[in-house]
């Protein structure tokens, strides 16, 4: 029997983690990346035209949680690697590993489709299209991930008067200085981009329409992330894992409320980490509004009717996801919404040899959750791991998305949204292994 090929599609944390599991098991693999360096959105600057990593950045886990499981970070870095860190650590697992001989780099696919019937029964070959021509594959894994098409929402793309533009093309605060600084948003980007720009603007307001729930990068002394950990156990009721998380955030915060903030919903929320955003609201570097009514030129005029002009809008509201490689049909659902018919976050129903990898949000670190995820997929294609029929997995797909949409708020970033223990669980039954 030959050697399976397997496509990988990106060359960032996913992609490397799962073609790094699929050599390990002796297949054929070729990684496809459409830069010139490896990284993904950890690479500053990607030429890939992809990153949204800003100068600033760091990532909103330790270090102890967010490395592989198979290779530490190098001694001295932070406890909070930098994007710089991560690039670098990214590099070295790809070393170490040997799947830099693997990157075909400044290859950008152009598109994926299938070469075969699987109403027929015929064995999955999949093509994949780059501009050097055609190759087919056995099976395909996309690890391009779900951040690099930046969702615009109209009244503040093509209402505003002034500058405008999505957090995904923010860079650092020098560009800013003396502006007055709209930000929307309140998730991770949207606190740190409002940190880091009202050192140089003029006046900084951040629009949170929802309440968050802020967690600070340390917690008694220690990252956060090591406190939480320890409360993500698999016998330790959701409902009690999720008190604790907003406990922790009000012993750290208090009642944001009286900092301006809307009453909390009961709603599930992704949680916000964030070291600063707090003391710069309470200090007045950062003002905090509810929500915007409507927009006029360049003025803004907010829902407690308060009016302002202002020079930039910074939108951190959220990303869609890219599928624009694919064939038409392969991954059905709305992925302007976040919403892919994917069994268990990862394979198309009715195309057996496609595997979307990092396509989710979760409470922990991502990189152990690709882990997971390449695992599962390389049993799966070493006939180790046999699926349930389509139908079967296509009354999986919408039972998941009746829960999420009964658990979680309304919104794209909820969409593809995962708590990890119960995740990885789901997981472990359809037959992931172990670390």
């Amino acid at each position: 029997m030959s050697t399976k090929r397997i496509a990988v599609i990106g060359a960032g944390a996913a992609g490397l983690c799962s073609a790094k599991y699929l050599k390990a098991a002796g297949f054929d693999v070729t990684i496809f990346e459409i830069g010139s360096e490896i990284g993904g959105m950890w690479r500053y600057q990607n030429d890939n035209g992809l990153s949204n990593a800003y100068r600033t950045l760091h990532i909103n886990t330790s270090r102890t949680v967010t490395r592989f499981h198979d290779l530490d970070f190098d001694d001295g870095v932070q406890s909070f690697p930098d994007h710089a860190d991560m690039h670098r650590y990214l590099m070295k697992y790809a070393k170490h590993f040997g799947i830099d001989a693997l990157i075909r780099f400044n290859t950008p696919v152009r598109q994926i489709a299938p070469a075969f019937d699987p109403a027929k029964g015929e064995a999955p070959q999949w093509r994949v299209e780059t501009d050097s021509g055609v190759e087919t594959f056995d099976a395909v894994l996309c690890a391009t991930g779900h951040l690099s098409k930046p969702r615009h929402v109209p009244m503040f793309e093509q209402g505003f008067g002034g500058e405008y533009l999505h957090s995904f093309y923010y860079r650092r605060p020098e560009d800013y200085v003396g502006k007055r600084i709209c930000v929307i948003g309140v998730g991770n980007s949207a606190c740190d981009i409002a940190s880091d720009v009202c050192v140089t603007s003029a006046r900084t307001v951040l629009v949170a329409r929802s309440t968050p729930i802020i967690l600070p990068k340390l917690i008694f002394g220690r990252p956060f992330t090591e406190i939480t950990r320890k409360i993500q156990r698999p016998w330790i009721p959701a409902g009690i894992r999720r008190r604790l998380t907003r406990f922790l955030a009000y012993v750290a915060h208090g009642d944001l409320t009286k900092l301006g903030f809307r009453p909390p919903s009961a709603e599930r929320l992704h949680v916000t980490s964030n070291g600063t955003i707090v003391n710069d609201i309470a200090y007045r570097r950062v003002e905090l509004k509810q929500d915007i009514q409507r927009i006029e030129g360049k003025v803004i005029h907010f829902n407690d009717g308060a009016s302002d002009v202002f020079d930039t809008i910074i939108a951190a509201t959220g990303y869609k996801c890219d599928l624009s490689f694919l064939a038409d049909g392969l991954v059905t659902g709305n992925p302007d919404e976040n919403k892919l018919d994917l069994y268990k976050r990862i394979v198309p129903p009715e195309w057996p040899g496609l595997y979307m990898i990092g396509f989710f949000n979760t409470d922990t670190a991502l990189n152990m959750v690709f882990e997971h995820q390449a695992r599962w997929v390389r049993d799966i294609i070493a006939g180790k791991v046999q699926l349930p029929p389509p139908d079967v997995m296509r009354q999986n797909v919408e039972a998941k998305a009746e829960w999420v949409h009964t658990h979680f708020k309304q919104t794209p970033r909820h969409g593809i949204e995962e708590e990890h223990v119960p995740y990885l669980a789901e997981l472990k039954k359809a037959g992931a292994p172990p670390a």
